[in-house]
């Protein structure tokens, strides 16, 4: 069985590290060189990375900001946010980056995916997913919507349907966000997380919600993620990673030792 992995996420705003609930009344907590060398420190299995304005802006990502945070830690680091064309994707690999995340322009243009994976490899191409439940309809039978630039468009797009054909183009892993739950500490979306997890082979990574260590437990384990993005319970130093880490190992759950 393969170690399930703790990543913290850092939204990126005008070079600083942001928060916010539900997409919405971001502050700014910190810089992300200095966070993401503490958590790499601290025993985080990956870094994720997103320039949360740079889609809604239309600009391009901040390279330099990646650049010096890839500089600075020594684990596999994702990246997202204003990435369009393969040119975008192969300038975030080289400042230092392993993979790269796609997600409003995947949906808007979704040969980008599998161009991608073809130039770069599949384990390079992350997708990432922002979800809304909106209730089962014709158009959305899972009940659970896409939305893009920052959760600000609905797509009218069933989120099962988009998981499972960037599957198909090419995509190696998902990051699942629900919009419903981000930034709430209420636990995650565990339905949705189990929906997309049971009904695509590639890795899931849970994101949206995480609060305390058991909400982590319930979605590696209920939730059949691979892996959960934690981002209000370490930023504001509730837990460590290492604390989480214990936790979930003293509940059977395999991760990689920080102890």
């Amino acid at each position: 069985m393969l170690s399930k992995r703790i990543i913290p996420c850092l939204d990126v705003r005008n070079g600083k590290t942001t928060k916010g609930v539900q997409f919405k009344g971001n502050v700014d907590i910190g810089d992300p060189v200095e966070m993401a060398r503490f958590y790499y420190e601290n025993g985080a299995d990956e870094i994720v990375f997103y320039d949360i304005t740079a889609s809604s802006d239309k600009r391009d990502i901040m390279i330099d900001v990646v650049r010096r945070v890839a500089e600075t830690i020594f684990i596999p680091f994702s990246v997202g946010g204003g990435i369009r064309t393969v040119e975008d994707m192969r300038a975030v690999l080289l400042a230092g980056a392993e993979k790269i995340s796609v997600n409003s322009a995947a949906i808007l243009n979704p040969d980008l995916i599998s161009q991608g994976a073809r130039a770069f490899g599949n384990q390079c191409v992350v997708l990432g997913m922002d979800v809304k439940f909106v209730g089962k309809r014709p158009e959305i039978p899972s009940g659970y919507e896409m939305v893009i630039n920052g959760g600000r468009r609905p797509m009218g797009i069933d989120a099962l349907e988009w998981a499972q054909r960037a599957e198909s183009l090419g995509a190696g892993e998902i990051c699942l966000n629900s919009i419903d739950a981000d930034g709430t500490q209420d636990g995650y979306e565990i339905s949705l997380t189990s929906l997309i997890s049971s009904n695509v082979s590639i890795p899931v990574i849970a994101s949206g919600g995480a609060g305390k260590p058991e909400h982590l437990l319930d979605v590696l384990t209920r939730g059949h993620a691979d892996a959960a993005l934690v981002a209000s319970m370490v930023h504001y130093g509730a837990y460590s990673i290492s604390e989480i880490k214990s936790f979930l190992h003293s509940h059977g759950v395999k991760v990689r030792n920080t102890w």
